[in-house]
């Protein structure tokens, strides 16, 4: 990241110009937000929704009192939720799960056995009998998000999550950023059953990494950030999605557009019915999804 040009005139100079200050909690990443009550910057991540804009986390604990009015006022993140000690933990278990599924996939002496047993399949006959989603199999739209074959696929997925997972769960809380991550997940997994060939296997936690990227998008969006960092890198994902041959670009789809979709309902609703248009949002986009699901069972049985 560019730094803002520095140096010593004398008073006939001209004064240099300065670039958008850096979160003080951060340094380096820069941020137009203000805490309300220390007036220090503050990047997402670190931004806590307060009754009049945002504070930063060391005013939220000098101000945060024991009493019911404290309870009462308890600060938020931008999107409503629950501020957390660790702003990064259901990151780091998903990331373990996923890890930990890889580790499961290697142990196993056939790998593609396993991927058989746990990945996406539409209908497919295998060993005898028929498997697949629409064989009554529905554990495999999540199973296979968890799922990995290759180093590679696991490596770049899971920097993703890490890279966006974190401030997205900081921004939007716990219990939002894991709706986000699973919706879009199964998504993009609904999109593959509905599209690809029915005996087509399809794995991986791509469909819930664009989920996360597009919602980053939308968040950096809202607080009036640059845009062209993220649209450069989603730009560059689309174009490896459907250039790169064994790719489920199905997937990549479904997850990006649930993932823009919750979003906007996550961060743009009305602090008076902010719940019910969040709750109300991750509904539509389920119900979308079980109908393609549904719609799609019934095609091929």
């Amino acid at each position: 990241m560019d730094h803002p040009p520095g140096g010593h005139g004398g008073q006939d100079q001209p004064a240099v110009t300065q670039g958008p200050p850096s979160c003080y909690r951060h340094p380096g990443r820069e941020t137009g937000i203000s805490c309300t009550r220390c007036e220090r910057p503050i990047c997402p991540e670190c931004m806590i929704s307060a009754s009049v804009g945002f504070q930063c986390p060391d005013c939220v604990r000098q101000g945060s009192g024991t009493g019911h009015g404290a309870t009462a006022n308890q600060p938020r993140t931008l999107a409503g939720g629950t501020i957390a000690a660790d702003p990064r933990l259901l990151t780091k278990i998903l990331l373990g799960i996923n890890v930990a599924v890889f580790v499961a996939v290697l142990a196993v002496g056939d790998h593609d056995r396993l991927a058989i047993d746990l990945g996406l399949i539409g209908t497919a006959f295998d060993d005898g009998h028929f498997v697949g989603v629409a064989n009554g199999e529905w554990y495999r739209l999540v199973t296979s998000m968890f799922l990995h074959e290759e180093v590679w696929h696991i490596a770049f997925n899971m920097l993703g999550l890490w890279w966006l997972g974190g401030p997205l769960e900081a921004a939007l809380g716990r219990g939002r950023y894991l709706a986000l991550y699973l919706l879009s997940g199964l998504a993009g997994s609904a999109l593959t059953y509905l599209i690809a060939a029915p005996n087509q296997l399809s794995l991986g936690a791509s469909g819930a990494i664009f989920g996360l990227l597009g919602a980053t998008a939308v968040l950096m969006r809202r607080l009036n950030y640059d845009m062209r960092p993220v649209l450069a890198l989603l730009a560059l994902n689309l174009l490896f999605t459907f250039t790169w041959s064994g790719i489920a670009w199905q997937a990549h789809v479904g997850g990006l557009v649930a993932g823009v979709a919750i979003a906007i309902g996550m961060v743009h609703a009305p602090r008076a019915h902010r719940t019910l248009v969040q709750y109300g949002t991750c509904g539509l986009v389920l119900l979308a999804t079980i109908g393609i699901i549904v719609a799609r069972t019934l095609q091929l049985t």
